[in-house]
């Protein structure tokens, strides 16, 4: 049975184009002058402040105030916007990401990331495969087009990074076992996102022909960079940062590392892959190095303050008139996706050997539930080489929203998860049967 509901989702598709090509615009733009941007990052900053106050006061996650935040000044809000410049949001975001993931890197050497590399492959094939199938086939069921339903996969297989990192940080579960394995995960899946997206991209120029040599050019790209990256770059970046640090000059060391964070990030962009990627990778790269802890702390309120750009440029970018027009499809691939995500991973995972069930459970919601920055990419790289309809970015613009919202409370809810201790087997009942076992075990929640 099929759903045309591409063709209503393309009456509205104007208004909300602006989502993905503000996010994606490079160009210049009216009312850009230095003292319009000073207004615009005075609003944001004072907005966001009242905002946060308010949600901290409700114990609400900081994302969802600045989310409300970006609400509020966007250009869609009624009377008017508050903002003079929405494009220059676009510059803040992509900041925030790029700091964000590099202070998130410094966390993770690479001893710790090979710990969970070979999980993490194991995990992130079958799972971004198996959702990029079956969220293609649920896109076809509604009336997309071949090539709409393949770009819609494809962006909803990819589980976004900045804002999940942001979540768990902010719950305090960055070190948890659960978030180590989400983010070789992530990384696994961006590196699976960005080669199937060349291919996509190769298919769709060539009006459906493969291009083995460009799928290859593409693979080789990616694998290149981060082995470069990985061997030859944990030689040398760790010592060169050591010789610094010893210094004792801050301001010397945080321009190092933020150029290597900035030059990584540009680099990864002109290959095509995500500024995400390099810029954790300069984290790791300083993770490395013995004055990691000075880096860390050095760099957080830059993080901390582009980072709430960042989401705040999500929410200004709402049109919210339109929003109970597209919630029907997009709830639909949201619980599509989230659906196969959190069965696949949570089903590898409880089979896997070292990993219980709790583990499995948090990892598999916390992969299942953001959408974000990638997403868009993948948009935009489809509307590129003319694949796709004006219908997708709107759709992807209020899946971001709506995952945005609900991660907080997905992850939360999962952080909660507890095995209750009256249920917990005792030594006597370790040599009773596994059917009894099983009966005896069962989660509790914290509340």
């Amino acid at each position: 049975m099929s759903f045309p509901l591409s063709c209503m989702v393309q009456q509205f598709s104007v208004p909300l184009q602006s989502f993905g090509g503000q996010l994606f615009s490079h160009g210049s733009t009216p009312s850009s002058s230095p003292d319009f941007l000073i207004q615009d990052f005075a609003v944001i900053m004072i907005v966001a402040a009242i905002m946060l106050v308010i949600t901290h006061r409700l114990k609400q996650p900081m994302v969802i105030g600045y989310i409300l935040a970006g609400m509020i000044i966007g250009p869609y809000t009624p009377p008017f916007s508050l903002i003079q410049n929405v494009n220059s949001l676009n510059t803040f975001a992509e900041l925030g990401i790029i700091m964000l993931l590099f202070v998130i890197g410094t966390e993770f050497p690479i001893a710790k990331l090979r710990s969970v590399g070979r999980i993490s492959i194991i995990v992130a094939l079958p799972e971004s495969i198996g959702t990029l199938v079956i969220v293609f086939f649920v896109a076809q069921a509604l009336g997309f087009s071949f090539f709409d339903s393949l770009f819609l996969a494809l962006a909803m297989s990819i589980t976004s990074t900045v804002v999940t990192v942001r979540i768990l940080e902010e719950l305090g579960m960055i070190k948890d076992k659960s978030t180590v394995l989400i983010l070789g995960i992530t990384i696994v899946e961006d590196i699976i996102a960005i080669t199937t997206l060349g291919i996509f991209q190769s298919v769709a120029a060539n009006s459906g022909q493969v291009s083995i040599l460009q799928v290859s050019i593409s693979i080789g790209i990616v694998a290149a960079f981060i082995g470069s990256i990985l061997l030859v770059g944990s030689r040398y970046v760790p010592k060169i940062i050591d010789k610094i640090g010893k210094t004792g000059d801050y301001a010397l060391i945080l321009i190092v590392i933020l150029g290597l964070a900035f030059g990584l990030s540009f680099a990864a962009k002109e290959l095509g892959l995500s500024v995400a990627t390099g810029a954790f990778l300069a984290g790791v790269l300083v993770a490395e190095s013995k004055s990691a802890n000075i880096a860390r702390v050095i760099t957080t309120p830059l993080r901390d303050m582009f980072a709430a750009i960042f989401f705040i440029s999500i929410g200004a970018l709402i049109d919210l008139s339109h929003i109970p027009l597209l919630i029907v499809p997009a709830m639909l691939l949201i619980l599509t996706s989230f659906a196969s995500k959190f069965l696949i991973i949570s089903a590898i995972l409880v089979r896997a050997k070292g990993y219980d069930g709790i583990t499995a459970l948090r990892t598999g919601l916390g992969m299942a539930s953001a959408r974000g920055e990638l997403s868009l990419v993948v948009a935009k790289a489809g509307q590129d080489v003319g694949a796709i309809s004006s219908s997708v970015f709107p759709i992807l613009g209020v899946v971001t929203i709506v995952t945005t919202f609900i991660t907080p409370y997905v992850i939360k809810f999962g952080s909660r998860i507890r095995i209750s201790p009256s249920l917990t087997s005792s030594s006597d009942e370790k040599s009773s049967s596994p059917e009894k076992s099983k009966k005896r075990f069962r989660f509790g929640f914290r509340l």
